[in-house]
């Protein structure tokens, strides 16, 4: 079994385990379910939950009952990263580069406070009357060591960053208020950076208010799988105040220790590699990207082939307006010189000219084209031909409560091909950035008894990515194990065709209603399926009776235009009620 999941690897069943490591965490490791852990630990007489931490001495029974070596680590993370990192035989030419760190959290904990905080401390070290220019990333210097900082809204921006196939963040600083503790999006973003596998510190801010209570903030956190060292995990965590500047050199100087255990590498002799971070047009310049430099050295006049745009090196600025002549490894920059605004996450190539830009764009191109998102109608096929040795699921639903018996029967789905793993779960309806989740981490997304935002659906079109909602929980597993065999029967899909809002309500003969509505989005068809919505109430699914735009009976109404609208066996509208038009399809393999 260890061997079918490692036969990549060198060292096929050797695994290293910290001190001590929390169920869920133990079973990422070892690439099984967490149930399967939980399973071991009891034949050896320990009663362990999910969330409960247990000593390397057990968690190395556990691995070697499942066919692996324990080998204890003295440090830094269980996860193993996806970085960019070079090739062994680079390693002629390889020095420590500054380490690249993302802050993320839920809204109002302090990100920015501490951003600023950070920049700010930066800027009286080194004499400077301020920052003169925000390009969205920053270099800060502690004892004598760079670091370089990412300002990025927030998970979903570091994910759809990744959804491009750049991850470029080293070590994620997570922000939580010791006021107000672990909320939902402190929870999402463990899930988006876990899911890239980066490290973790943790910042307790606002530490100095009244109410602040750290112990309970550390307490769901090893709730949530994040053990800190103080509680013997291996998760660095650091008491702050961005508010009144309490603790961020100590931050600083354990963000520098993670770094140090991640031996972080680069050859500043080699033709430059980079990644977009920020791009826009400008009036007066033109075309002008943010680019953080992952390996090799840019230089001024260097040619440069930046996802589909090309150009040559005119102007480098770093964060504070200065001109540069060249830039080294994780130095963020801002360039002038491109033909046309690339996207973020491109990925930017020092080439030899216009002709070898060519080429690599192209090449590039049809990467992109060939890449399939997974589906249940694809991901038989898919395994069998190696394609696919994990099945990423991002798992929402209407209540918390239906989530954890979901996961536990999903993963038991496992077997020595695929992996079943929930990268992501929680409760509401499927949003955009559970689709961006899904395109980063090539899975699909799971819903059960919510619906699908409209953004969400969009993305997921254009994307590819398979969206599957259920009622039962059993249909739920069924599908996925089916699909896991090769043996899912055909489905069909839910296709929104429009939506429209009642702006007011007319009575008809034998004191049948009619709602006059504005189509929003789409159109309203005569025949078609409706479904009426109130806020998030669904208060009928029905089909189209009759449709009219003033007097005259039609077939259609577009977006824009008003009409009046009748519900077969439905009348009770009210103004603001939400009408969405769809249709029913069979899914295409």
């Amino acid at each position: 079994m260890a061997k079918a999941r490692k036969s990549g690897e060198v060292k096929a069943n050797l695994i290293e385990i910290p001190h001590s490591v929390a169920v869920r965490q133990l079973a990422d490791l070892l690439q099984v379910s967490a149930v399967d852990i939980i399973k071991q630990l009891m034949r050896n007489g320990i009663f362990a939950n999910i969330n409960q931490v247990i000593e390397y001495e057990a968690a190395a029974a556990v691995a070697a009952a499942l066919g692996y070596e324990a080998q204890l680590k003295p440090l830094a993370t269980t996860s193993v990263s996806k970085r960019y990192r070079p090739q062994a035989e680079e390693a002629g030419g390889l020095h420590l580069r500054p380490a690249v760190v993302t802050i993320m959290g839920h809204v109002d904990h302090g990100k920015t406070r501490l951003l600023d905080a950070v920049r700010q401390t930066n800027v009286m070290d080194r004499e400077a009357g301020g920052i003169t220019q925000h390009i969205g990333a920053y270099q800060v210097e502690v004892n004598g060591q760079k670091i370089t900082f990412l300002d990025t809204p927030g998970h979903e921006a570091f994910t759809a960053m990744r959804a491009r196939g750049a991850q470029i963040t080293d070590i994620t600083v997570l922000v939580v208020a010791a006021d107000d503790g672990v909320m939902p999006q402190t929870l999402e973003a463990i899930d988006h950076t876990r899911a890239a596998g980066v490290p973790i510190v943790v910042a307790i801010n606002k530490i100095d208010k009244a109410d602040a209570d750290p112990e309970r903030v550390k307490k769901q956190l090893s709730e949530a799988g994040l053990v800190i060292e103080e509680w013997g995990g291996d998760v660095v965590c650091v008491s702050i105040s961005a508010k009144e500047k309490i603790g961020i050199p100590e931050l600083l100087e354990n963000i520098l220790v993670v770094a140090e255990m991640e031996e972080l590498k680069a050859d500043p002799s080699r033709p430059a590699v980079g990644v977009v971070i920020e791009a826009k047009l400008d009036k007066s310049r033109g075309p002008m990207a943010t680019v953080l430099i992952q390996n090799g050295t840019l230089k001024l006049g260097d040619s440069v082939a930046v996802g589909t745009s090309w150009g040559r090196v005119r102007a480098m600025f770093n964060d504070t307006g200065k001109r540069l002549r060249k830039a080294e490894p994780a130095m963020p920059v801002e360039i002038l010189g491109l033909d046309s605004v690339p996207e973020v996450g491109d990925t930017l190539t020092a080439v030899s000219g216009e002709q070898q830009a060519r080429a690599l764009i192209q090449e590039r191109q049809e990467i992109q084209q060939q890449a399939r998102a997974v589906s249940l109608d694809n991901l038989y096929d898919r395994i069998s031909s190696g394609e696919v040795k994990e099945l990423n699921v991002i798992l929402k639903a209407d209540v918390q409560g239906s989530i954890e018996p979901m996961r536990d029967s999903l993963e038991r789905l496992s077997t020595d091909e695929v992996k079943v793993r929930i990268i992501h779960s929680g409760s509401g309806n499927i949003i955009e950035s559970d689709v961006t989740l899904a395109i980063a981490s090539k899975g699909l997304v799971i819903g059960f008894g919510n619906s699908i935002d409209a953004g969400a659906q969009r993305l997921a079109d254009v994307e590819g990515v398979d969206i599957r909602t259920y009622d039962v929980i059993y249909n739920l597993v069924d599908d996925v194990g089916k699909a896991l065999k090769g043996m899912l029967e055909p489905t069909y899909v839910e296709v929104i065709e429009g939506r429209a809002e009642v702006k007011a309500l007319f009575t008809t003969g034998k004191k049948a209603k009619v709602a006059g509505v504005s189509v929003s989005e789409g159109k309203a068809s005569r025949g078609a399926s409706v479904r009426v919505r109130r806020g998030e109430q669904i208060l009928a699914e029905s089909e189209v009776e009759s449709l009219r735009r003033f007097k005259d009976s039609v077939n259609e109404v577009s977006t824009g235009l008003e009409c009046g609208v009748g519900i077969k066996d439905f009348g009770d509208f009210e103004v603001g009620d939400i009408l969405e038009f769809y249709r029913r399809e069979r899914a295409k393999r």
